[in-house]
């Protein structure tokens, strides 16, 4: 008798929203949903502003499992999308790794903000991010991700596995940034080039931005640097992109910083003050 087990195809899903202009007004215009990613209902608590909750069902990604995420702003339009909770990396089989793959295309004229809760990495999760991020040359783009290697309130840390991650974006349809990460190792975990002991890592990036951007951040930073936020960060503009990276031990400090740092960057860029999605507060 054969006992083989074979293992489960992990799953796959596709979610494509296309966001347009509706009697002045940011209306999600078209969906196409496969496999376990959906959305919830559109909130408008600005009046214009589409405000969107992106939901996998399943709860956690594990190796084999394939996420993809479109996204496309028509002109003029003006979304805002997050997730309801954290995005949780199982524990994978050596050869299998989850992929997720976020494309975010902005038309003139249009402002996407990115806003997902963090993802967290469990010790021998597999995981391969990309995130492509094309935007007209008078576009707008204000978008974090932020990662949880292990779980520091109980102790574990991220001692196998690997967590690779890369972010592009194109302004005008010119590569400006190619932003890379990858936790391979232990050595990745504490060295001075990598984590330096530290189990959070983030990335907030905003463009197109130019260097009256980069002060007014650099002034918020300089304030928060210390007490209020005491870990490693930092500041370039280049080629219109502005990074701001930063690494952390606990999610909330983290959070908070780049929250205060969107609420000034959206006020200066889109004459909006910050609206935090409800969400966040469930």
């Amino acid at each position: 008798m054969n006992t083989a087990v074979t293992a489960r195809p992990g799953w796959e899903a596709l979610l494509e929203l296309k966001y347009g202009m509706r009697a002045s007004t940011t209306r999600l215009i078209s969906k196409r949903q496969l496999g376990p990613l959906t959305l919830q209902r559109a909130f408008y608590p600005e009046g214009d502003t589409c405000h969107s909750y992106i939901l996998h069902p399943p709860g956690g990604v594990v190796g084999g499992d394939s996420l993809q995420i479109d996204i496309t702003a028509e002109s003029g339009t003006h979304s805002l999308l997050t997730t309801p909770g954290a995005t949780k990396f199982y524990r994978s089989h050596a050869q299998a790794s989850a992929r997720v793959s976020q494309n975010i295309a902005i038309a003139s004229g249009a402002a996407v903000e990115w806003l997902p809760q963090q993802n967290i990495f469990f010790p021998g999760a597999n995981v391969e991010l990309s995130t492509n991020i094309n935007i007209a040359a008078d576009g707008n783009y204000m978008g974090w991700e932020i990662n949880c290697l292990g779980r520091p309130a109980n102790g574990e840390t991220f001692s196998s596995g690997r967590m690779r991650s890369t972010t592009s974006v194109s302004i005008g349809g010119e590569l400006r940034l190619v932003e890379r990460l990858a936790i391979c190792s232990e050595q990745a975990l504490t060295a001075s080039t990598g984590m330096r002991g530290l189990a959070m890592q983030g990335s907030f990036v905003a463009a197109p931005c130019n260097s009256a951007d980069k002060d007014s951040m650099a002034q918020i930073l300089q304030e928060s640097t210390g007490r209020d936020y005491p870990h490693p960060i930092g500041l370039t503009l280049v080629d219109e992109v502005l990074v701001i990276r930063a690494l952390g031990e606990q999610t909330e400090p983290l959070l908070q910083l780049f929250t205060l740092l969107w609420t000034e960057l959206r006020l200066q860029k889109l004459n909006k003050p910050s609206c935090i999605p409800r969400i966040w507060a469930t």
